[in-house]
C-alpha cells in the first residue's frame, strides 16, 4: 500500500498500466502545481486522458464549497466510476481529494502521493478523509482506502521550513505514543532538514500504518493516534475562526506539551519523563500565543470534539514515552491547570 518512487516512477506507471480506469484527474493545490506537479508529469507514462484540478492553497480552502465546487467539475467533465483521482499534495490536498472522491458517485478510486512531511507521515495514511465545518478540524468526512500511497521523498525539498517543522510534530507523536526508540532518535537532530528526517520517515509511517490495520474504524488503539491533537485540534479551530491559521504541526506541539503536562496532572506520567517530553518539543516548535483565548472558549471546543462520547471529554494520554492511554476522562480542572502550564511556560 505505502510505495517509496523512484526517479523515473516506475512504480506509479506500472500501477496505472495494470488498471483499466477511464480518465485521470491530478488535484493540486496552486504550490504543488508550481514545484511538484512539473516533476509528476515529465515521469507520468500512461495513454489514459488526464486533467489537473487545482484549488487554493491552506486549510481554510477545506470546507464543503470547495468540495461542491469540485464534484461539479467532475460531474461536468463526466468523470464516471472508473476514473481516478490522484491527490498531489499536503494534508488538505489528500484530506479534500479522498473525501471529494470517496462520496463522489458513491465512491472512485483515489491515490495519494503527499508531498509534505506531514501528509507523507500523518494525513495520506490511514484512509481518513475530511473537511472543517464552522471551523471545526475533519467534523465531516469518511473512511476511505486510497488504492495505494506512493511517496517521493524528493518533493521534501521544496518545502519551507516551516512546513517541514509541522510535519515534524507528528512523527514525535508517532514515537511517544508507541515506539520510544524512534522518540529518542528524532530528538536527536540538531538541525531539522529534509535531510535528516529522510531516514526516518519509513519508520513513522509503519508506526501509523500498523495501528490502523489494528483498528481501522478508531473503536479502540487507533484512537492514541489522537494524542496531542485535543486540545491541539481546539486551539487550530480557535485561529481557524479568527482567519489567522496556525500550521497543524504547531497546533499538536502545543497540544502534545499541554497534554503531556495533563498526563502528570492524572498521575499517569512520571514528572520526570513529563519534563523530558516538553523540554524537547520545545526545541523545535515556538510558543503560540493563547492571550486572545479563555478557558471557557477552549473547552466549548474540546466538548465539541468529534471523539467524545455522553458529552465527555476523552483524551488519549502518555503513561510513559512510547506508551498511551485512550478513552481517558479528565478532571477539568487539570484541563484548565494544563492550559495554565502552557500561558506560565510560553511567557505570554
Amino acid at each position: 500500500m505505502i510505495t517509496f518512487l523512484d526517479r523515473n516512477f516506475s512504480q506509479l506507471n506500472d500501477f496505472l498500466s495494470e488498471k483499466t480506469f477511464s480518465k485521470i484527474f491530478i488535484l493540486v493545490d496552486e504550490n504543488t502545481h508550481e514545484y511538484c506537479l512539473p516533476v509528476l508529469l515529465g515521469n507520468l507514462e500512461t495513454e489514459i486522458n488526464f486533467e489537473i484540478l487545482e484549488i487554493e492553497p491552506g486549510e481554510e480552502m477545506k470546507n464543503i464549497q470547495t468540495a461542491n465546487h469540485l464534484w461539479e467539475i467532475l460531474t461536468e467533465m463526466q468523470a464516471d466510476r472508473k476514473a481516478l483521482v490522484i491527490n498531489l499534495g499536503g494534508g488538505v490536498i489528500t484530506d479534500m481529494g479522498g473525501f471529494v472522491a470517496s462520496t463522489y458517485k458513491r465512491g472512485i478510486k483515489f491515490i495519494n502521493i503527499p508531498t509534505t512531511l506531514l501528509s507523507m507521515c500523518d494525513a495520506s495514511i490511514g484512509g481518513k478523509t475530511g473537511i472543517d465545518l464552522m471551523h471545526y478540524k475533519n467534523m465531516v468526512g469518511t473512511f476511505s482506502i486510497p488504492e495505494q500511497i506512493f511517496v517521493y521523498p524528493q518533493f521534501l525539498e521544496t518545502l519551507p521550513y516551516k512546513e517541514l517543522r509541522s510535519g515534524f510534530a507528528e512523527m514525535l507523536k508517532h514515537g511517544l505514543i508507541a515506539d520510544r526508540s524512534h522518540w529518542e532518535e528524532l530528538i536527536q537532530i540538531q538541525k531539522l532538514d529534509a535531510d535528516s528526517v529522510l531516514v526516518h520517515i519509513q519508520t513513522s509511517m509503519d508506526i501509523k500504518q500498523n495501528i490502523v490495520e489494528k483498528d481501522f474504524h478508531e473503536k479502540n488503539i487507533r484512537k492514541t493516534l489522537n494524542f496531542g491533537h485535543t486540545i491541539g485540534h481546539a486551539i487550530e479551530s480557535l485561529y481557524l475562526e479568527k482567519e489567522n491559521p496556525i500550521l497543524h504541526g504547531e497546533a499538536v506541539a502545543l497540544g502534545m506539551i499541554c497534554e503531556t503536562h495533563l498526563s502528570y496532572l492524572e498521575g499517569l506520567l512520571s514528572k520526570g519523563d513529563s519534563e523530558t517530553v516538553i523540554t524537547n518539543i520545545q526545541k523545535y516548535y515556538p510558543f503560540i500565543d493563547l492571550r486572545e483565548f479563555t478557558d471557557e472558549g477552549i473547552l466549548k471546543l474540546l466538548l465539541n470534539d468529534k471523539k467524545n462520547t455522553d458529552n465527555k471529554i476523552n483524551f488519549s494520554l502518555l503513561s510513559e514515552i512510547g506508551f498511551c492511554v485512550y478513552n481517558y476522562e479528565c478532571d477539568i480542572k487539570n484541563i484548565q491547570k494544563c492550559l495554565d502550564y502552557y500561558r506560565l511556560l510560553s511567557g505570554f
